[in-house]
């Protein structure tokens, strides 16, 4: 007898994706200017998993973002005017007034979501060496480790990711997907990948949900660049890993592990790196 059972279609699930820091290792003449006025000691990706209805949580913070534009002591303030008469108000922790900030993390705290978070160190010895001194490819190997570990489950699984110049381009989201393979393959059967994955290029306003993104991201960034935990400690329950990729003298153990049991401190503050 023919089998004609129809097979299933994984299941479709989403992630948000977005990033805290920047991709900027080097000044004029090629000298590294780690640590100094607008540039970030590390670069993070973290990538957001929700657990309830999508369009809910899209409908309420879209809600909340009214809220500010409707309240006449935030809606003056500059960043927020700036946005509102621009293409809208969304929520950006690094643009953010505390009053604003607060009404966000807020939010957050009732939302039913985690989020991984991948940070690496700027060293630029290995940015040359390992990235080619190119931030495309930095980018793609930070983005590599927070797929690797999602190739076997079995879903078609979509990366909604906030877009960000040539790192977000299709050829460099793909270079990410080929080296979370090889690395996946590293450990287990190169055979036993059964997740498809799909790209979905986004930015803040189209996509509200990157808001949350941006902003668990950011709480992490900050224990890394100023060893300020408040943020992270409020969220900690959300956050359920950050590796930090480069601190080499903690690999042993993955003590670079950092999960709910085992938080970061402001002991991972860094310092900027000596002349």
């Amino acid at each position: 007898m023919t089998d004609t059972t129809v097979p299933l279609k994984p299941e479709t699930t989403h992630r948000f994706l977005d990033e805290a820091g920047d991709t900027t290792f080097f000044g004029k003449g090629r000298i590294p200017i780690l640590g100094q006025q607008g540039v970030s000691l590390a670069f993070a990706i973290g990538m957001v998993k929700f657990h309830g209805d999508l369009d809910t949580i899209r409908a309420q913070v879209r809600a909340l973002q009214q809220a500010v534009l409707a309240d006449r002591y935030l809606n003056c303030i500059p960043s927020v005017l700036k946005k509102s008469q621009g293409k809208g108000f969304y929520f950006h922790a690094t643009d953010d007034p505390p009053e604003v900030r607060e009404r966000f993390f807020r939010f957050i705290e009732g939302v039913d979501c985690s989020v991984e978070v991948m940070v690496a160190r700027k060293i630029p010895r290995l940015f040359l060496a390992k990235h080619n001194g190119r931030d495309s490819e930095f980018y793609a190997d930070v983005l590599s480790h927070l797929l690797k570990n999602k190739l076997r489950l079995g879903q078609k699984l979509v990366l909604n990711i906030a877009e960000r110049g040539n790192s977000t381009k299709n050829t460099n989201l793909e270079l990410a997907l080929s080296k979370a393979v090889e690395r996946h393959g590293k450990k287990h059967d190169p055979n036993g990948i059964t997740s498809t994955v799909a790209f979905n290029v986004q930015n803040h306003h189209t996509e509200p949900l990157l808001n949350v993104a941006d902003y668990l991201c950011w709480a992490v960034q900050r224990v890394f660049e100023r060893g300020e935990t408040r943020y992270y400690d409020f969220l900690g329950d959300r956050i359920s890993l950050v590796v930090d990729l480069y601190d080499a003298a903690s690999y042993a153990g993955n003590q670079h592990y950092y999960t709910r049991k085992h938080p970061l401190t402001a002991a991972q503050k860094l310092s900027p790196p000596s002349p």
